[in-house]
């Protein structure tokens, strides 16, 4: 077995490109030409696939055809279809077969972005997720603010990489709706803000703003709050439409949850700015 990350064991990251399972393929059938009987090599690469739940097929041309089969299903999980295929190549090895070696099996994870490469005995993301960097503490709020924002941080990262981009962005989304609470009546005049919800708080705060970069940015906050949000946007909050909601694909997830990772931290700088003009100062 390679060794990679175990939640892609139980959770799909993403399939195979089709032109992967058609190299793949296509390595397979040169790899049954060194046999008088190519039937028994195409079984034990459908039996890899399979995780050993295929049964023989009744002749050659079945056998080909019920592995097309099997490995189109099997790439609805690529590190474990990319194992498969190792892993059966070197069992092959071992039996004087010639096979793919690591270089050419790379080229073709490589030529086809599938996103992984083979450095045995581990099977390595190339498109690893790499996450604006958010300040976990934020010195002007609560112990308890700062676990919630922890956590959450914490349990998108983990989403991602499970390959459930819809719930990491919908993690964050939440995260940035909840630190917007902390300017709600924060000062001690009228100016101060009295919203409630996200909508209601990034509007008053845009007012206060008016003019300055803080205006502009909170409108892009905004928006990006409204699509996701939205039935036939990115559906997150409030379910997807079935006829005109848009999926979100795993690299609009990466970049959502980063625009609201940078969202964040203006947010938190901001609190922080805001605390320090407000503290008394001691004479």
């Amino acid at each position: 077995m390679l060794d990679f990350e175990k939640s892609w064991r139980f959770s799909s990251p993403g399939a195979a490109p089709r032109g992967v399972v058609n190299a793949f393929y296509e390595f397979i059938e040169r790899i049954a030409q060194q046999k008088d009987d190519p039937k028994h090599i195409v079984e034990w690469f459908k039996a890899a696939f399979s995780g050993g739940s295929a049964g023989g097929s009744s002749t050659l041309s079945w056998a080909w055809s019920d592995l097309d089969k099997t490995m189109g299903q099997a790439a609805d999980n690529a590190p474990l279809f990319i194992e498969a295929f190792w892993e059966t190549c070197v069992g092959l090895e071992a039996k004087g077969i010639a096979v793919p070696d690591v270089v050419l099996i790379n080229r073709v994870l490589a030529e086809h972005a599938a996103g992984y490469e083979l450095r045995p005995p581990r099977l390595v993301a190339t498109n690893d997720y790499a996450p604006v960097a958010v300040p976990h503490q934020m010195p002007s709020l609560a112990a308890q603010a700062n676990a919630l924002i922890t956590e959450s941080l914490d349990a998108a990262d983990r989403l991602l990489v499970e390959g459930q981009g819809r719930r990491a962005v919908q993690e964050l989304l939440w995260l940035l709706e909840t630190a917007s609470t902390a300017f709600r009546a924060s000062g001690a005049n009228d100016s101060s803000v009295q919203g409630k919800y996200f909508n209601k708080i990034m509007s008053e705060m845009r007012s206060q703003g008016r003019g300055t970069a803080q205006e502009q940015i909170l409108t892009w906050m905004t928006t990006l709050h409204g699509f996701l949000s939205s039935p036939t946007g990115g559906g997150v909050r409030h379910g997807t439409d079935l006829q005109a909601g848009i999926a979100i694909q795993p690299h609009e997830a990466r970049l959502y949850c980063n625009l609201i990772r940078g969202y964040l931290t203006y947010l938190i700088q901001e609190h922080e700015r805001q605390a320090i003009a407000v503290a008394p100062t001691t004479l």
